[in-house]
């Protein structure tokens, strides 16, 4: 039980993240009382830039906070460098990579479709990730998971706000779908690498990678930097990196725990979770048809403690 706990905390995170981006990006009114935000414009490269300063405050942040944590923190990561470690230190690499990778596809789709479309389409990745440790690991979902997962599936869906922009771009649909199959791949790569290696360096090495590409893709794709509130981002970017941070950790832990497959079915509530989140912090009203995929979601992640793998 408490595997799923761990895991739901991270959820909080990750919908707390959901709404800091969201308010970096489009005015917002805090708790109907202060209006904040809409400090870059929605673009790519923009995304580049808070991707970069997420994780340039990140990293220091996980330095000086994760040893206390997992005192084996520094020991584990210079035993990357010997031959024995070889193998840990690959998928410490590949999970780096994976992480960067799925930013940027979830980043292109939220530029080329609406926002709401393109993380549902990025919810889709337990599916993905419950045939990859079918695949890899002989983890078979048994058929009360897959029937929680689809109702999981379906109340995310159903939160996702049905006004506002359409699909203007099945390229950006691609790319929402690309972004759930490699976190998927994300996932059970880091279950693989659990095996044999602790979540918090792994998770430690994912931030340092995805930081240099993030700031290999602005040297890549600059953005004019000119006008931009740099404390504002700053500020966001602090709060966004603990949030970030303490998701992915989380994840992790809870991935180690209960499994790649379990985690990412309980990931799947995130949707519902950020429109909870922004009704009570963005004052965002929430539908009738909202409500109830949150109450479905709800109700599913309930369910799904009391099952079993296969």
């Amino acid at each position: 039980m408490l595997g799923y706990v761990v895991i739901l905390l991270a959820t909080v995170c990750f919908g707390a993240q959901n709404l800091i981006t969201r308010v970096l990006f489009i005015p917002s009114s805090l708790f109907g009382a202060i209006d904040v935000g809409g400090f870059v414009e929605p673009t790519l490269p923009n995304s580049f830039l808070l991707m970069f300063m997420r994780m340039v405050v990140g990293v220091p942040l996980m330095a000086v906070l994760l040893p206390p944590v997992y005192p084996q923190m520094w020991g584990d990561l210079r035993r990357l460098g010997s031959p024995e470690y070889r193998r840990e230190l690959y998928l410490a690499l590949v999970g780096g990579g994976l992480m960067f990778s799925y930013l940027a596809l979830l980043y292109v789709a939220v530029g080329r479709i609406a926002a709401g479309i393109a993380l549902t389409l990025f919810f889709t990745f337990p599916v993905y990730t419950a045939l990859l440790a079918w695949y890899w690991f002989g983890h078979r979902p048994s058929p009360s998971r897959w029937a929680i997962l689809g109702l999981i599936l379906l109340g995310s869906g159903l939160t996702v706000p049905l006004t506002g922009a359409a699909i203007e771009s099945w390229l950006g649909v691609a790319f929402g779908l690309a972004s759930g199959v490699v976190y998927a791949f994300y996932t059970v790569a880091a279950q693989k690498a659990f095996e044999t290696f602790h979540p918090v360096p792994f998770t430690g090495v994912s931030f340092a990678v995805t930081l240099v590409l993030s700031a290999a893709s602005l040297l890549l794709w600059p953005g004019d930097l000119a006008g931009l509130l740099w404390p504002a981002l700053w500020v966001g970017g602090l709060l966004s990196a603990i949030a970030t941070l303490t998701g992915h950790v989380l994840n992790n832990l809870g991935i180690r725990v209960v499994g790649a497959t379990a985690a990412s079915m309980l990931g799947a509530a995130n949707p519902a979770l950020t429109a909870v989140l922004a009704w009570g912090v963005l004052q965002e009203q929430l539908s009738l048809v909202q409500g109830l995929g949150v109450l479905l979601v709800t109700v599913s992640v309930g369910l799904l403690s009391l099952t079993k793998p296969s």
